[in-house]
């Protein structure tokens, strides 16, 4: 078996999510809300969503926002980036037949993904547009769109999303992101019986990217990334790690329908972070709103909260190996977007040195998922939170954390957000 350069494109594809029992230091969440219709509280199916397409949906009926059809290739694509302020310097491109789409993937016609805080946007020349939202209450909820030309153009949501999208190890038992690492084939299809990870930022960057493109000026870690496999493979078999360097995907395919030469790979360092976190996020909500009014809602909400705090803390980070640099412009446009302390430290700047973010707190502490927590794991978060950042815990676990990243965080906190408990000031 050997690991060869690609010659046609080839990265295979996901929502994201994350695998606590294996990469957490002994996940303590029970498989409480494995089938959807079980959690009243929440209504998933039934509810109402107001998540980012659900709102986009509402303006294209309503006339104020119309998208733009490019006869091209790409159909509705660009315009529903824009109409969703998704930037297209976020393109990761993806090879592995791992979609609902995977007939039509391939290294020559891969899934591209596209995605701020709140939202995905998926699609592989020739398909539909598929999407993945964040309803503040509901969690991640399932669109696509049909690349024909129409007067009114719509999002539906997806009714069959769940049967990958939703599991424990995967997902944490709430409707989520899905994002593996697999090892996979010169034609696409993936190979099982080699394995496969679900990625979040504390799997080891050796065992991440299989099925993915990743390009960038300095890439001098050895990953699955850009690596595809000949057979024939036995029980022995393993997949070895390669430096393998891209900086463009233009002599990968042909064709320019696709909005991006690039699949950078500090996007897709953001997005592994990002997946698990909005499933950290829904969980912790569905819990919330689940153990209202009993008596265990303290006791079930803390056993969570430990598990987001470290998360967001970046406690279980794997370091990055050595420097990495993206060229599509993601990193400058993602660190710019602030909001930024008196001095300028943002949660947003990237290291890409040792690590993923300057100071180590996620970013994620700004979007609607996390404000629009039920009061009671709002303040459990910002309460665990703060006795890691003031060291009244200061047991092993914690020492990455330094006085000075915790020092840093705490400041740039009482700058940038308003519901701050008083304790942190």
């Amino acid at each position: 078996m050997t690991g060869r350069r690609l010659v046609s494109i080839a990265c295979a594809a996901l929502y994201a999510g994350a695998l606590v029992s294996v990469l957490g230091a002994g996940s303590q969440m029970p498989d409480t809300f494995f089938d959807d219709a079980s959690a009243p509280t929440v209504a998933y199916a039934t509810q109402q969503p107001h998540d980012p397409i659900a709102r986009l949906n509402a303006q294209l009926g309503a006339g104020s926002v119309a998208l733009a059809y490019d006869t091209g290739g790409s159909g509705y694509l660009g315009s529903v980036l824009r109409a969703l302020r998704i930037p297209v310097e976020s393109q990761l491109a993806v090879f592995s037949k791992t979609s609902v789409q995977a007939t039509i993937i391939s290294p020559a016609n891969p899934r591209t993904l596209f995605f701020n805080d709140e939202v995905v946007v998926g699609w592989p020349r020739g398909g539909f547009i598929e999407a993945a939202a964040v309803d503040p209450e509901l969690g991640v909820i399932f669109y696509s769109l049909q690349q024909r030309m129409t007067s009114a153009p719509r999002f539906e949501r997806g009714v069959g999303c769940t049967s990958c999208h939703l599991s424990l190890e995967a997902t944490l038992s709430v409707p989520g992101m899905l994002l593996r690492s697999e090892p996979t084939l010169a034609d696409g299809r993936v190979v099982r019986q080699l394995g496969h990870e679900i990625v979040d930022h504390r799997l080891p960057i050796a065992k991440r990217w299989g099925g993915f493109y990743v390009t960038g000026r300095n890439i001098g870690i050895e990953s699955l990334a850009n690596v595809m496999l000949d057979g024939p493979f036995n029980s022995e078999s393993t997949v070895a790690p390669q430096t393998i360097q891209l900086t463009t995907l233009k002599d990968t395919f042909a064709g320019d329908s696709y909005l991006s030469p690039y699949s950078d790979v500090a996007a897709l360092l953001v997005f592994d972070h990002q997946a698990h976190m909005t499933n950290l996020l829904a969980r912790l909500s569905w819990e919330a709103r689940a153990a209202e009014g009993e008596s265990k809602a303290v006791s079930v909400i803390d056993a969570v909260v430990r598990e987001v705090v470290d998360y967001m803390l970046f406690v279980d980070e794997s370091p990055l190996m050595g420097p990495v640099e993206g060229n599509s412009g993601f990193a400058e446009l993602f660190s710019a977007q602030g909001p930024a302390d008196s001095r300028g430290r943002s949660l947003r700047q990237l290291d890409l040195t040792r690590r993923l973010l300057r100071y180590p707190c996620s970013y994620m502490i700004y979007s609607d998922a996390f404000n629009a927590l039920p009061q009671p794991a709002h303040d459990a978060v910002y309460r665990r939170m703060w006795v890691v950042l003031s060291g009244q815990d200061s047991g092993p676990r914690y020492a990455r954390l330094t006085a000075q990243d915790r020092q840093a965080i705490i400041e740039i906190l009482r700058a940038t957000k308003n519901d701050l408990p008083e304790y942190f000031r």
